[in-house]
């Protein structure tokens, strides 16, 4: 009898293959365990981080306000009957309806801590209510003004009033007023159009996000205007019309290594080229626009050369047959189908850019900035850099708002990246 033919051969040889194909299963089954742990983990950690920065900076979103039955004093406001907007004492008026409230308060220490309940905003406002409405001078309104960042941070429970007097920046007697105030409907919270409509400050209940929102509105227009289109012809010319050959393969690996090239080399260039070469503005949403492109260029190449070389090459050799030239065929043709993959790459890219702080701290962006730009040349920050100097502020209400700016950063990248998978869903076509 052959061994082929050999029961206990067959039995030996079974054994092998159970035993190899239970090793097998059982790889699998951990390597399948591994993954669903690491994606468990990887969800985890995205949960804390989301919770934490919600938890954090969803109270800046409101802005605590104090109801005050302000007294347009015209002996304070117009002392010679005429309203006086540069030297008028604007900030007494909305002081002395606060001390109207307490008048047991009368030294001079207790109304300087009663004082401190008010932002300085609150002397603004009704500077602004005049200048709008000079019918108000001599009238007594309710007025709703922004309370001081440590009454915000009190009345939202950031400051613990349990603590030692010692150890928060609020005082006993503080505490006092702000109980009774609560207790006689005087405070509010409302939603913080601050937030949106202010620029940069040195006090937190007045610093808001518009100047560093509309500086990266700037640079991503420049970027968008500069590196989409030459990053469209150049991956065109590489894929269509340029000869293979050793500068075409060199000039291939540079734009790959340069998509890899740490962010902070770009500014570093923009700082020598843009900056004390060519003069330009420091910390000006142009130059920080031609950093970003530089940056973002060569993402949009590999994006728009993988999208052309997406395109089957049936349709070139249709069009060349029925006699469209190579010009035509690569922009009646080939562009048109490739241009889904382009726009997303360019999203992506743009999404990059805005995320970006490195580059731009190195060509001065990181400025103390407090007027809203109004132009590409006009000193500005941007949303990250601006992320950035709030997280260096010891005072607990800019860490609030630190928190509430990534959110809105966070919001932003989410709507871009979402924009890209829905041009990407609308215009692809299957082949």
């Amino acid at each position: 009898m052959s061994s082929a033919d050999d029961p206990s051969a067959h039995s030996a040889t079974r054994r092998k293959v159970e035993a190899g194909l239970a090793r097998r299963r059982l790889r699998e089954r951990l390597f399948k365990g591994f993954g669903l742990a690491a994606t468990a983990v990887g969800i985890l950690f995205l949960c804390v981080f989301v919770y934490t920065l919600v938890a954090q900076g969803a109270s800046a979103f409101r802005q605590t306000e104090l109801q005050l039955d302000v007294h347009f004093d015209r002996d304070v406001l117009a002392p010679d009957g005429e309203l006086d907007l540069e030297y008028a004492d604007f900030d007494a008026i909305p002081r002395d309806a606060l001390r109207a409230m307490f008048p047991d308060v009368t030294s001079r220490g207790d109304r300087r801590e009663l004082n401190r309940l008010i932002s300085i905003a609150a002397g603004f406002q009704i500077r602004d209510m005049l200048v709008d409405d000079p019918s108000l001078l001599g009238e007594t309104r309710t007025v709703r003004v922004p309370a001081a960042a440590n009454v915000d941070m009190l009345v939202k429970g950031h400051i613990d009033r349990a603590l030692d007097e010692a150890l928060r920046p609020v005082s006993d007697r503080q505490v006092q007023w702000i109980e009774a105030l609560q207790a006689n409907g005087r405070i509010e919270q409302h939603f913080n159009t601050a937030l949106f409509t202010n620029g940069d400050s040195r006090e937190p209940e007045l610093a808001g996000i518009r100047g560093a929102l509309m500086g990266s509105l700037y640079m991503l227009l420049v970027t968008v205007v500069l590196a989409f289109p030459i990053g469209v012809a150049a991956a065109i010319y590489l894929e269509e019309f340029a000869p293979r050959s050793r500068w075409s393969d060199l000039i291939e690996v540079n734009i790959n290594n340069l998509a890899a090239v740490p962010s902070i080399v770009f500014g570093l260039l923009g700082l020598a080229v843009f900056i004390n070469w060519m003069a330009l503005p420091r910390s000006a949403p142009l130059v920080g626009g031609l950093v970003l492109s530089l940056l973002t260029l060569p993402v949009i190449i590999i994006a728009s050369r993988a999208a052309i070389q997406s395109v089957p090459p049936s349709i070139r050799e249709a069009a060349l047959g029925l006699g469209a030239s190579r010009m035509q065929v690569v922009f009646h043709h080939v562009l048109p189908l490739a241009l889904p993959g382009m726009l997303t790459g360019t999203i992506i890219g743009m999404s990059r850019a805005l995320g970006e702080s490195a580059p731009l701290l190195m060509i001065g962006m990181v400025a103390f900035i407090v007027d809203v730009p109004g132009g590409f040349t006009d000193p500005a920050t941007a949303l990250p850099v601006q992320i950035y100097l709030w997280a260096d502020s010891p005072e607990r209400a800019f860490a609030e708002r630190t928190s509430a700016a990534i959110l809105v950063l966070l919001g932003f990248l989410l709507v871009m990246n979402l924009a890209a998978v829905i041009i990407r869903k609308r215009m692809e076509r299957k082949w």
